[in-house]
């Protein structure tokens, strides 16, 4: 029963998904291919914004990189999106940016 136990507290600790409806996240994938693509490279890989990869964001918290995604960088090109998401989009957002290992696909 140990391993049990070890293994519940394990899953208890992982960090959940931020919460949208399943409709909703293949429509916010469309957006970080389509809309944040467009600024940071179609592959996410860096253009005029800097890379999305989980490699270049390894370092960066859920919340902090949501923030960002809502408010945007004054005095970049970096835009707030708060007029077209909510804060569980925008975090979902950057949960997905973190974990995926290809956020095109």
């Amino acid at each position: 029963m140990p391993s049990a136990f070890l293994l519940m507290l394990v899953l208890s600790c992982a960090p959940a998904m931020a919460d949208v409806p399943p409709e909703r996240a293949v429509a916010l994938k469309h957006m970080v291919t389509q809309d944040c693509g467009s600024c940071h490279g179609l592959t996410l890989k860096g253009g005029l914004g800097r890379p999305l990869t989980a490699e270049a964001l390894a370092h960066a918290e859920p919340d902090g990189l949501a923030t960002i995604i809502l408010d945007g960088i004054p005095g970049t090109a970096m835009p707030p999106w708060r007029p077209l998401l909510t804060d569980d989009e925008a975090l979902w957002i950057a949960q997905y940016l973190l974990k995926a290992k290809d956020p095109t696909q």
